[in-house]
């Protein structure tokens, strides 16, 4: 099957709908489909390249606005690609857009990530040809049961909602080398909360930065780099917080495992709906890590199931995190049981081999649509 991603940004470019697609796309060129992905590049001219067996298209960029790139050089792309399946990555409204005014002969399957939040002057213009292009796709793919429930643009299209969470490797989670989880420990602190995302306002740092006040010896590692990074460092530092945390900045994919290994818990302090799945929940639980998350009516306590695999806890307030990381922290066999049964739910439900089947099921649902 040939199968087309459209989104805005591709590797090495880091984000989760970024990490989600490149997984995707590999995954299924292994299985043997013929996949492109179709994005944006940071400069005007447009480049391809072949990476693990997917061509990858970055069309020419113009300009971003509000996080979005604009391109005239993508719908052109799009116009000249063969694909028995395109499968649009939202929010992202150039690529939506294009592939519902070019792409309409061919079956086009929309992963519903999110809503969008920040932007609303935008959405609000955007609205209506959003509702539209949901009403001319073929299937429409949401990652957790409360994305679907609680968007406001899926339920009138609810009947091509199909259920597929996001899915990894587990398995590079199941195993590190000791030695150099002890020397991350060592370089670290002990105890450590650990915090694994793009420093982003959704994220929520500050709420953990707040929290980690109430921690007194308790160290934070914090993987990532983004936009807020120069303020939450700030932050950290007018708290008295510079000698318990450290800013370990992108981390490699080969040392992650390490990083969670090294940590005795994962902390989303996500503030924001823009945080609608958590996939470095799904790592952390890989890892045997319990995972505190915050509620925001997304797929976050989908991922982390109150109780089962972590606790979770209303978001903005930091003292309900210092609760339930103290809770944690004193708890080493609680930690273990969660631990135990997050890797369990890890493996069950977020292996990517079941994520990439569901997605052919999708996919098949799509193509054989009258």
């Amino acid at each position: 099957m040939k199968v087309l991603h459209i989104y805005k940004d591709y590797y090495p470019v880091i984000g989760g709908i970024e990490n989600h697609v490149r997984a995707l796309a590999e995954a299924q060129a292994r299985r043997g489909h013929d996949v492109t992905v179709l994005v944006t590049n940071r400069g005007r001219a447009t480049v391809r390249q072949e990476m693990n067996r997917v061509q990858v298209i970055k069309a020419g960029r113009l300009a971003t606005v509000a996080s979005t790139p604009l391109s005239l050089a993508l719908p052109r792309e799009l116009c000249s690609l063969q694909a028995d399946v395109l499968h649009v990555h939202s929010p992202y409204p150039v690529g939506e857009a294009a592939a519902w005014l070019w792409g309409q002969r061919r079956p086009t399957v929309i992963s519903y990530h999110s809503d969008v939040v920040r932007q609303r002057r935008i959405l609000a213009l955007y609205a209506p040809a959003l509702r539209r292009v949901l009403r001319a796709a073929r299937r429409i793919i949401v990652t957790s049961p409360q994305v679907a429930a609680t968007s406001p643009f899926l339920g009138p299209v609810a009947g091509k909602c199909r259920l597929v969470p996001l899915g990894i490797d587990t398995s590079r989670f199941l195993a590190v080398d000791p030695a150099q989880v002890a020397t991350l420990q060592e370089r670290l602190g002990q105890p450590l909360l650990l915090f694994v995302g793009r420093l982003r306002y959704y994220k929520g740092l500050q709420y953990l930065l707040r929290a980690l006040v109430d921690l007194p010896g308790v160290h934070l590692a914090v993987a990532g780099t983004g936009p807020m990074g120069a303020e939450w460092k700030g932050l950290a530092g007018s708290l008295g917080l510079a000698d318990r945390v450290t800013w370990l900045g992108d981390v490699a994919d080969d040392d992650l495992p390490a990083c969670y290994a090294a940590a005795d818990l994962l902390v989303l302090p996500a503030c924001e709906r823009s945080e609608a799945f958590g996939l470095v929940q799904v790592e952390a639980m890989a890892a045997g890590r319990p995972v505190v998350s915050t509620e925001l009516g997304t797929g976050t306590s989908f991922v982390n199931q109150h109780g089962e695999t972590g606790l979770v806890v209303p978001p903005r307030d930091p003292q309900a995190i210092a609760w339930a990381c103290r809770d944690l922290l004193a708890d080493p066999d609680l930690r273990r049981h969660l631990g135990a049964q997050a890797r369990r739910r890890a493996l069950a439900e977020f292996g990517l081999e079941r994520m990439v089947q569901r997605v052919e099921e999708v996919y098949e649902e799509a193509v054989c649509k009258a």
